[in-house]
């Protein structure tokens, strides 16, 4: 199909992309990256963090900036880039996720980015991956993250 593409491991080996999300509280995207499909979660952490557009405030005691992983993401890389990037780290199993929820009345909050690639999906040219070229792919991604963010910025 073209460059940025792999075996997808859950569609019969078919070549496919993978789009890794970070947002922020309310599933606002901050940043995306591409990938083959067949590429770790935990391998695109850095340049998910580094495609940031703006630049972020400088975390502090007071206001420390926070980021939820899920199970994927618990390798000794993803640590030493959330502290590398000032992030305070959030880390649970799922089997943690799950017993905390009905023992504390914590929420998950995986479902965040889990809805904006659902907003994501609405559109169709990223729904299904027809250009070849990944700047041909990223543009429409980025556009949409733009139209996401644009929604939420307006008052309702």
């Amino acid at each position: 199909m073209g460059e940025k593409t792999g075996r997808n491991p859950t569609d019969r080996g078919k070549s496919g992309v993978k789009r890794s999300l970070l947002t922020d509280g309310r599933g606002v995207p901050l940043g995306a990256v591409i990938d083959g499909a067949n590429r770790n979660d935990h391998k695109l952490m850095r340049q998910t963090l580094a495609a940031i557009p703006v630049r972020r405030p400088k975390p502090t005691r007071r206001q420390p900036q926070h980021l939820c992983l899920d199970k994927g993401f618990d390798y000794d890389e993803p640590r030493a880039l959330a502290e590398a990037f000032g992030f305070t780290l959030h880390l649970r199993s799922r089997g943690e996720e799950a017993w905390a929820k009905r023992h504390a009345r914590a929420k998950a909050r995986r479902w965040v980015v889990e809805r904006t690639h659902a907003w994501l999906n609405r559109f169709r040219s990223i729904l299904i991956r027809w250009a070849k070229k990944p700047a041909n792919y990223l543009a429409p991604l980025h556009l949409a993250c733009g139209i996401i963010t644009w929604r939420h910025a307006l008052p309702r």
